[in-house]
């Protein structure tokens, strides 16, 4: 399943098999930490919303998931200029 943004909802590595059904992980395997930005290349979550994911409650990663989209809308908008 995606979320429109390339991110499926795969678990977080290290989690097992973890069925329970709640906020799907922004996870893509891609994991690579940008320095000029602080978040991930593949799903745009800085290292303390990685590290925190799995102690998170389901309101705290529909938050992280709000920063994602309006990380999302800076990061093409950055990408849009560097065409330029």
């Amino acid at each position: 399943m995606s979320d429109g943004f390339g991110h499926s909802s795969g678990k977080d590595k290290g989690k097992g098999n973890d069925d329970v059904v709640g906020v799907p992980s922004p996870c893509i395997s891609v994991c690579r930490m940008d320095a000029s930005s602080g978040w991930c290349e593949g799903c745009l979550r800085t290292i303390e919303e990685i590290a925190g994911w799995a102690l998170f409650d389901d309101a705290a990663k529909r938050a992280v998931w709000d920063a994602i989209e309006v990380r999302h809308v800076e990061f093409m908008a950055r990408q849009a200029k560097g065409r330029t």
